[in-house]
């Protein structure tokens, strides 16, 4: 099973115009250092890792379809003096090389110009681009008829560049030919048009409303923004951006949803899970497989397919624990027959999942995460459980919050999978290192203690 999903190119800018930089900052370094008499690669590896660092502090790579150029220059210049900074602090740990001005000086002003340059172009080629061929436009709506709904439908139609294509009004307070519908109709309206974002002006929605219409962007991907024309701001999660002077509201973004947050997760994933495989899988794979071929007939892993970021499909490793049967869709329950005796050892000691570690370095999972569900408890609880479909929007993990607070395995009741969501969307929202590390402590105390819920 997969799901049907609508993509554009927008996710890729990003990690291109990242890579693209790292790129520059590469080959400069080694053109400008090579013949000094120092570790080449520790100073590439430093000076790279020193860049995006900076990037996530100042927000670098924050740049949208609607930045304007003030801005831009504003942050390479803090990014080139920052970086100024970490290039020089180098050199005074390292014994084997003469600090030079001119070098020093020269490679960052080269840097800084290419990216700059670089920068500029992938700007003004994508606005362009829209312009010109009509391509990675947004279709986008607006809830409510007022004069800054009306300000902002222009602004849409008059700057072509910013990539947005309009397609109606919706309100319950005004009726005229300009209103395309009710707020009953707007949600099937996004669905059938596939609207990227949504436009609300505060005084046309009551709370209530707002706050279904906040779980209906979540679960089906959508953005929301909110059009201020009321002075009270009744969210912390709100973040002001000005198209021209015309300021807009939007939820903010997740740590996890930032590129360089990104970057540092699918590192770490990657280190972690090479050491997994190289320390444990080596010769634990040898080890059960003969086990497990000794008991029962069959593979000895189990692919199945999950629903993965985005709800793409991803086939999940795993030791086969079952006998062969066709009620795969079917979770595993208390004393389940279809379990074979290496199976339920294995299930206690969570060894069953340990090939997931090659999902991860895959890609398709993380370390730490939403742990993937049935395609079939997708079906019931995807319309059932709020934010359910939140979980979708980051990679799933070998392991997780909720499951290191005891909601794993088998769906007793609806109350398991909301708690489970529960701690799902509350680490998506507030993810940090230490989290995710402290995560991987108690998951490792788990499986020597023994969970009740691991069969």
């Amino acid at each position: 099973m997969t799901a049907s999903q609508t993509g554009r190119y927008s996710k890729y800018i990003r990690p291109i115009s990242i890579s693209i930089d790292l790129i520059v900052i590469l080959i400069l370094g080694f053109f400008f250092f090579k013949d000094l008499n120092f570790n080449i690669e520790r100073f590439l590896v430093y000076q790279s890792f020193g860049w995006i660092t900076v990037a996530f502090f100042i927000r670098f790579y924050e740049i949208y379809r609607f930045t304007t150029p003030l801005e831009i220059i504003s942050k390479i210049v803090k990014q080139g003096v920052i970086f100024l900074l970490i290039t020089i602090a180098f050199f005074p740990f390292s014994k084997q090389v003469v600090f030079s001005r001119l070098m020093v000086a020269m490679f960052i002003f080269s840097v800084m110009l290419l990216i700059t340059i670089s920068k500029f172009l992938l700007f003004y080629y994508l606005k362009e681009y829209r312009i010109i061929t009509g391509s990675n436009y947004r279709n986008a709506v607006i809830i409510g008829y007022t004069p800054e709904a009306i300000a902002l439908k222009n602004l849409f139609e008059t700057r072509s560049d910013y990539g947005y294509r309009f397609l109606g009004y919706f309100s319950d307070k005004k009726s005229n030919q300009n209103i395309t519908g009710k707020l009953v109709d707007l949600k099937p309206f996004v669905i059938e048009n596939s609207v990227d974002e949504i436009y609300c002006s505060l005084n046309e929605i009551s709370n209530e409303n707002l706050k279904d219409l906040i779980d209906f962007a979540d679960e089906n991907y959508k953005k929301i923004k909110f059009i201020p024309d009321t002075k009270e701001i009744f969210s912390k999660n709100l973040k002001i951006d000005y198209y021209e002077f015309f300021p807009v509201l939007s939820l903010k973004k997740t740590m996890l949803h930032e590129p360089a947050t990104m970057i540092f997760k699918r590192v770490f994933d990657i280190v972690f899970s090479i050491s997994i495989i190289t320390v444990l899988l080596s010769w634990l794979i040898p080890l059960l497989a003969i086990l497990i071929k000794l008991e029962s007939r069959g593979p000895v892993f189990f692919k199945q397919g999950r629903p993965g970021i985005d709800e793409n499909e991803f086939l999940c490793y795993k030791f086969r624990s079952m006998k062969i049967n066709k009620t795969t869709e079917k979770e595993a329950s208390k004393n389940d027959p279809r379990v074979t005796k290496i199976g339920r050892f294995m299930r206690k000691t969570s060894l069953d999942e340990m090939p997931q570690f090659l999902n991860v370095l895959l890609g398709d999972m993380s370390v730490v995460g939403p742990r993937p569900h049935l395609w079939a408890q997708n079906k019931v609880y995807g319309n059932k459980v709020k934010k359910y479909m939140v979980r979708h929007c980051v990679k799933p993990g070998i392991t997780g919050l909720a499951q290191v607070n005891g909601f794993r395995g088998e769906i007793q009741t609806e109350d398991d999978m909301i708690n489970r969501i529960k701690f799902d969307v509350f680490y998506i929202e507030n993810w940090s290192l230490i989290l995710d590390l402290k995560i991987i402590f108690q998951t490792v105390i788990n499986i020597f203690k023994g969970e009740e819920k691991a069969y």
